[in-house]
């Protein structure tokens, strides 16, 4: 809700859980929900922003009076939900398709025809390569310093900078190529070239009513 024109598509699972008719019934519940959540979002805002203008301190405020402007204009995209049996491979299928289908969409992807340089297409080829060549840990982290001096050892990435680098990580990061954490201070120099050993590590770490599993250890 606060990134600007996002596209969200909602998805159920546990389709094999339900009756036909209860699936249908559950979409329809489940995107009146949403609807009416957006509504009393769009209301709330509206009534909090009219608060502050009408404050004898407004000077006060300015900052938040800023942000809830800014999120006002926020605009958000629901998409039809699909509804997912997780165990059947020809519904994950399906879902994949559905996505890629409205990623390609450029009513509401209108970047989606934006045409990458050449040397975006040459950084991720070599860090795929890297990252499932036999020296790499399976842990997949790989300080940004010494991945751009193995990056920059390819003939033609000879020339590339850690700026440029960084940009393209940015991308390889927003279509899940790989995990950088530049905004947290700790990881800003750790590529994750392996995004799947952080999902592992997840679940093991987070995970339903783990507290009560510890304190079964005796």
């Amino acid at each position: 809700m606060r990134v600007p024109n996002s596209v969200v598509l909602p998805v159920g699972t546990h389709v094999d859980c339900c009756r036909e008719e209860e699936v249908e019934e559950k979409r329809r519940d489940i995107m009146t929900k949403i609807t009416a959540m957006l509504v009393e979002r769009k209301s709330n805002l509206t009534h909090f922003i009219n608060n502050l203008e009408g404050s004898e301190e407004l000077e006060f405020y300015v900052d938040q009076w800023e942000r809830l402007k800014e999120m006002e204009t926020c605009t958000l995209t629901i998409l039809n939900l699909v509804a997912v049996n997780c165990t059947d491979h020809h519904d994950i299928k399906k879902l994949e398709a559905t996505i890629l289908e409205h990623v390609k969409n450029e009513e509401l992807f209108p970047e989606v025809v934006r045409v990458l340089p050449p040397v975006y297409r040459q950084v991720e080829a070599a860090i795929v390569d890297i990252a499932q060549s036999e020296e790499m840990a399976d842990h997949g982290m790989m300080d940004l310093q010494y991945l751009l001096s193995k990056l920059s050892q390819c003939d033609h990435l000879a020339n590339l900078g850690r700026e440029l680098l960084q940009d393209i990580l940015r991308y390889l990061h927003r279509i899940g190529l790989v995990v950088w954490y530049e905004e947290i201070k700790h990881l800003e120099s750790t590529v994750f070239l392996q995004p799947t050993f952080l999902i592992t590590m997840f679940k093991l770490l987070v995970r339903y009513q783990l507290v009560q599993q510890l304190e079964s250890i005796s």
